[in-house]
């Protein structure tokens, strides 16, 4: 049977894998990814669920699925124009197959995602934290940029499902959740100030939702982080409910100290099973 060991969070800035080929490791993100690279090295996975918005680059308007997981062998990005390298990254396909059986099986309508490649926000977590690309990943996909978005309960409930279906998985798998995004930013929108192409809103939402969740106030947590209160944070902060699926999966351990950066809207963050 598979079992879950681990779960981390953490930002997918497309601008940081340039910043820091420039800048060298003085940039301010090298030990904040190295010390969850370190996390996830002690974890041991072998497979990481990481639970994904996409930036309109793997899906768009015309074929906008809720939830989704990629079922293959491989995949490989950024199928976007993000400047960093590119890579091929394994996936576990039978897993993947597994968990989006069991999670249909569990009331989730789960599409399927074959021939498929991912964006900075798989790939600039895993360009700094596995470099080498040899951990499979599963990539489970929400929506969190299109109205209607599913609401965070819905989400959490995906992330149980997701942990109830590795726990029936037939091989002895070491399983660890990543979620990745932002608590507040807003990119091109009415938000952000004259001159700028992004912004942070809300900084205070940020330090609301990792308090949340430092806490173990998961309900709470789940209450408070409705859609219309996300946006407010910015038109691109519902990337929260990728923390909340992954939370799903955790369950009620709480988290070492977080690593915030409200200015930033970012949080960085580390679940250890021992």
């Amino acid at each position: 049977m598979g079992e879950v060991v681990a779960g981390f969070g953490v930002p997918h800035s497309p601008h940081i894998p340039e910043q820091v080929k420039k800048q060298g490791p003085s940039h301010p993100v090298v030990p904040r990814y190295a010390r969850v690279a370190e996390a996830i090295a002690a974890a041991r996975p072998d497979v990481l669920l990481v639970f994904d918005c996409d930036h309109f680059s793997t899906f768009f308007l015309d074929n906008l699925p809720i939830f989704a997981v990629g079922v293959a062998d491989r995949t490989a990005g950024p199928n976007d124009r993000t400047p960093m390298p590119r890579y091929e990254v394994p996936v576990h396909a039978a897993l993947a197959a597994h968990l989006r059986s069991s999670g249909v099986e569990a009331g989730f309508d789960l599409a399927l995602l074959q021939d498929f490649e991912v964006d900075h926000s798989i790939m600039v977590p895993l360009h700094f934290m596995t470099p080498g690309m040899t951990i499979p990943i599963i990539p489970i996909f929400i929506n969190c940029f299109v109205p209607p978005l599913p609401s965070a309960r819905r989400c959490y409930a995906l992330g149980q499902a997701m942990r109830a279906a590795v726990e029936s998985f037939a091989q002895p798998l070491r399983v660890a959740a990543l979620a990745s995004g932002s608590f507040s930013l807003e990119i091109g929108g009415p938000k952000v100030a004259p001159g700028r192409r992004q912004g942070v809103p809300d900084p205070a939402w940020v330090e609301r939702a990792a308090g949340l969740m430092q806490g173990g106030k998961i309900e709470q947590l789940l209450d408070e982080a409705t859609t219309e209160r996300m946006l407010r944070a910015g038109n691109v902060s519902a990337e929260l409910l990728t923390w909340i699926a992954a939370l799903g999966v955790i369950g009620d351990r709480l988290p070492e100290p977080m690593q915030l950066q409200p200015a930033e809207g970012e949080v960085y963050g580390i679940w250890r099973w021992n």
